[in-house]
C-alpha cells in the first residue's frame, strides 16, 4: 500500500493507519515508489507491525524490496537493484508481473534472468485489471514454487479491507514472513476499474503542489 511519499497517491501516514485500524489489519506493508519516507512515518505512529518497503524502478521495470533498512536508488539495473535489497536483509518481491499497460511492470524473459534471488511473487495485485495477467504470474509462481502474496497495491483508503493475506506465526523476520506467507489464506478482490482514474488524478495533484 502507498501514501502521499509516492507520486501518485494522496493517502497521509494517519489516514493509512486509521484504515487500518478500521479494518482491522494488524500487519502492513507500506512500499511507496522510490521510497521509505512513508513506511517509516507509518511506522513512527501504527499501533500494529509496519514493514518497511518500496516500490523500485529499476530500468527494466518495478522490484518491490521488503524489509528495508535505506532507500534504494532507481535507474539501477534490476540484479544491481536486487543486490541493493539482498544487502541489506530485505525481500524481493516481483509486483504485478507481465502486465505492461504503463505499469513498469518486468517482463517474463527479465524476471526469469533474477529469479534465483526471487523471493516473492505478487500472484494476486487487486489493481490488475485483466484477471489473465493476475491467473499468469500465479502460475508462474507455481512452476517455479515461489511463495503468492495478495496485494491491494492501494493508493486510496478504500481499496484497502478487501485483498489481504491472513497468516500466522510471523516474529517480525523476513524469515519467519517468507514462512507465514508460504502458509497464508489469501483473500482476494478486484479493485474497481476506477481506481486507476485516481491515480492519475493524483498525479496532476501532486504535481501542482511540487510545482507552487
Amino acid at each position: 500500500m502507498h501514501t502521499y511519499f509516492s507520486y501518485d497517491c494522496l493517502v497521509s501516514p494517519r489516514a493509512l493507519v486509521e484504515r487500518c485500524n478500521d479494518v482491522g489489519f494488524n500487519c502492513i506493508a507500506v512500499t511507496d515508489h522510490n521510497s521509505i519516507e512513508g513506511a517509516l512515518a507509518v511506522k513512527e505512529i501504527a499501533p500494529f507491525n509496519v514493514i518497511i518497503g518500496a516500490e523500485i524502478k529499476s530500468t527494466a521495470g518495478e522490484i518491490t524490496g521488503l524489509f528495508l533498512q535505506e532507500i534504494v536508488p532507481p535507474g539501477l539495473s534490476p540484479i544491481e537493484t536486487i543486490k541493493r535489497i539482498k544487502e541489506q536483509g530485505g525481500l524481493v518481491s516481483i509486483p504485478h508481473p507481465f502486465t505492461g499497460g504503463g505499469r513498469s511492470a518486468l517482463n517474463k524473459s527479465t524476471t526469469l534472468d533474477v529469479l534465483p534471488y526471487v523471493d516473492l511473487i505478487e500472484g494476486f495485485n487487486a489493481r490488475t485489471m485483466n484477471a489473465l495477467d493476475n491467473r499468469s504470474a500465479k502460475a508462474f509462481a507455481y512452476e517455479h514454487q515461489l511463495p503468492i502474496t495478495a496485494v491491494s497495491d492501494a493508493h486510496t483508503t478504500r481499496e484497502l479491507g478487501q485483498t489481504y493475506n491472513e497468516f500466522n506465526g510471523y516474529d517480525g523476520s523476513p524469515e519467519s514472513f517468507i514462512a507465514a506467507i508460504t502458509d497464508a489464506n489469501r483473500y482476494e478482490i478486484a479493485a474497481s476499474k476506477f481506481v486507476h482514474v485516481y491515480s492519475t488524478l493524483n498525479k496532476f495533484v501532486q504535481k501542482f503542489r511540487n510545482f507552487h
